[in-house]
């Protein structure tokens, strides 16, 4: 009798503790939510804005991007400069904020150009977030994207192995743009404090086109002929480089490193024309970024002080991580 009594007094203190859990985390108050609160209202859209809109480096960001607004039921809608035109960035953005949507998200072409637009929205009370390319004196709340500094790192260090640590190397970029920016910056940094046999014997810029990044290699190659590999810091140029390569006549192979992981840029890996190239988070950079404009919609945040003693309602920057594609394994990153 005894035992029975306690079973059954151990049984109603299990249930106690479970239907107290239970109460606490759906608990409405400061700090907590219920889980099934996480679900948007009728008419709840959020817009993610970018340029040079119709390439294929922003399907994997917009992809994240709806599996957020498939989670959290709201509608979203994709815009942005066709070209490559701060002008015309701020312009759609402009349109954008007259709709009054429940929050941007934005890879801001140019973080000068765009700040005064970025900073109209968010006075307007609607919350914007940056991702890929950031514009860090804007009143934007967060930053989602790549540690670019440290990729370019990374990039100068899968030189560096492909090189043996010893030759001549340059850089084709987008300059002004500030993850470009830090990406040339990092590689430079990583070659001349890691790799004392290596050198970086020019910067150009490609202008974001295939063809001019490919004469420019050529051009490149006319006055170092002793070139031994480029690293390109964006999609487009890596082709135009690796076309560039592949038509040398010449016994030392031209190394080129590119970057993101477009069907060409894979398949030149593949074929031997790019060597390697440096893979982002896109994905996580869309859905966070709409998780995030989502819970500063709902006020769902609690602000918090950040490292420089600001206090801040979202984590101001965030690295969505990189990895290195070779020819080893880039049939991981194919679109299945």
């Amino acid at each position: 009798m005894k035992k029975t009594t306690l079973l059954y007094m151990v049984l109603i203190a299990a249930f106690l503790a479970y239907a107290a859990r239970h109460v606490y985390t759906n608990q409405v108050g400061e700090g907590s939510f219920r889980s099934e609160e996480l679900r948007g209202e009728l008419g709840e859209n959020y817009v993610m804005v970018t340029f040079l809109s119709g390439i294929e480096y922003w399907k994997s960001c917009l992809k994240g991007f709806e599996d957020a607004a498939e989670a959290l039921n709201v509608s979203i809608e994709y815009r942005g400069a066709t070209q490559y035109d701060a002008r015309e960035q701020i312009t759609v953005l402009e349109q954008i904020i007259a709709k009054k949507p429940a929050g941007i998200a934005i890879s801001a072409i140019d973080p000068d150009s765009l700040k005064g637009a970025i900073d109209k929205a968010v006075d307007a009370g609607i919350p914007v977030v940056l991702f890929d390319s950031g514009a860090p004196d804007s009143k934007a709340f967060s930053f989602l994207g790549t540690d670019n500094a440290a990729a370019g790192g990374a990039a100068a260090e899968q030189m560096a192995g492909l090189l043996g640590g010893q030759g001549q190397v340059a850089v084709i970029t987008l300059p002004n743009q500030q993850n470009h920016d830090e990406r040339t910056q990092g590689f430079q940094d990583a070659i001349r404090q890691r790799y004392p046999g290596m050198e970086v014997v020019a910067v150009e810029d490609d202008k974001g086109d295939a063809m001019i990044a490919k004469d420019l290699t050529k051009s490149l190659l006319k006055r170092y002929p002793n070139l031994a590999g480029v690293f390109v810091t964006e999609a487009a140029g890596g082709k135009g480089a690796g076309e560039a390569a592949a038509e040398l006549d010449r016994t030392e192979k031209l190394r080129v490193i590119a970057f993101d992981t477009d069907k060409d840029t894979l398949d030149m890996i593949r074929e031997g024309r790019i060597s390697a190239t440096i893979a982002q988070g896109t994905w996580n950079m869309g859905y966070w970024s709409l998780q995030y404009l989502f819970h500063l919609h709902h006020d769902l945040t609690i602000p918090s002080p950040t490292a420089s003693g600001d206090v801040s309602p979202l984590p101001v920057n965030v690295n969505t991580g990189i990895s290195v594609v070779t020819p080893q394994n880039v049939d991981d990153y194919y679109a299945k």
